[in-house]
């Protein structure tokens, strides 16, 4: 699947106008879910069922982001609030990507490795811990990334930066409606035990997407 997506940063407003356009473009299409199945009959009269993840859909989702100048208007007050405690550069340059890096890292991380313990792990006490923990981890990441989002907002906006302008917030909005859909998933198991391979390989692109995210995060950081 090839795939084209231009941004433009040049007005805001018509790049919003352009976005939510092209996001109506898309509801007509016939893509209009992420997850899609595919019934194919061989020649034994077995079934097989194809599970297909297309990613474009959260593209379009991410064109309705609301303009850099609402939520800025938004979030003013407690940016000049956080202007007003003077708190040291570093702390707010950094303090966001610091937290957000030890929540990946740490119970991202670690809650992957759980999820390939339940996999593959023979030990049953082991699976049965893994079970209990790996939901509870990455509840909590998905969590925190969304909380953390605010973190980053206002870390740009107290150093007068602009925000929704970079691949960082594009790749961040689409890992956390990619981990809505993988919260999802589980409570579809036991209809359909083949979605535990589509559970397995989303979680595992989500953590490289997210890692690509904290690369991006970095540049960002480092740019300014």
């Amino acid at each position: 699947m090839a795939m084209a997506v231009a941004f433009s940063l040049s007005s805001p407003s018509s790049a919003l106008f352009q976005s939510r356009h092209s996001f109506a473009k898309c509801l007509a299409s016939k893509q209009n879910s992420p997850l899609q199945l595919e019934h194919v009959k061989s020649r034994d009269n077995t079934q097989i069922t194809l599970h297909s993840f297309s990613p474009f859909p959260l593209l379009c989702a991410a064109a309705l982001l609301p303009g850099g100048e609402a939520v800025g208007s938004v979030f003013g007050p407690f940016v000049d609030l956080v202007k007003s405690w003077n708190l040291p550069d570093w702390l707010v340059h950094w303090g966001h990507p610091a937290n957000m890096a030890v929540v990946l890292f740490a119970m991202g991380g670690y809650g992957t490795y759980l999820g390939f313990r339940i996999r593959y792990s023979d030990n049953v006490e082991e699976k049965a811990k893994a079970k209990d923990l790996h939901p509870k981890l990455l509840a909590g990441m998905f969590f925190f990334f969304a909380f953390g989002a605010t973190g980053g907002i206002t870390a740009l906006l107290t150093s007068d930066k602009p925000i929704f302008e970079s691949p960082h917030a594009v790749t961040g909005v689409i890992g956390l409606a990619l981990l809505t859909i993988q919260t999802i998933l589980p409570s579809l198991f036991e209809g359909n035990p083949g979605l535990r391979n589509v559970h397995g390989i989303l979680g595992s692109g989500i953590m490289t997407l997210f890692l690509v995210h904290f690369a991006l995060g970095l540049q960002l950081g480092f740019s300014y």
